[in-house]
């Protein structure tokens, strides 16, 4: 099962403005954000994620409220978090 993810952007790339370094849950990636080009999140922002793309900004109680209901489904969200700790890059 994939899961949409909260995360928060950390970084966008100067050689590449499609893609961000996001915090999820500690762990930190290079994720796509050109889907979002009406309003491109910018650090600070929160953004949903779902297999490496953004699919959309949320606020910071949206992105809290998800995080939350994901802890408590069990092992899809702990095997969400193991498949990005695997793509760590830092």
């Amino acid at each position: 099962m994939c899961l949409g993810i909260p995360g928060e952007v950390i970084e966008i790339s100067q050689d590449q403005p499609d893609l961000a370094k996001v915090d999820v849950s500690g762990v930190r990636r290079m994720i796509n954000i050109g889907l979002l080009t009406d309003d491109p999140p910018v650090p600070g922002d929160w953004v949903l994620i779902h297999v490496g793309f953004a699919l959309s900004k949320i606020d910071e109680h949206e992105a809290a409220a998800a995080m939350e209901f994901l802890e408590g489904i069990g092992q899809a969200y702990e095997d969400e978090i193991a498949a990005l700790r695997e793509s760590l890059i830092e």
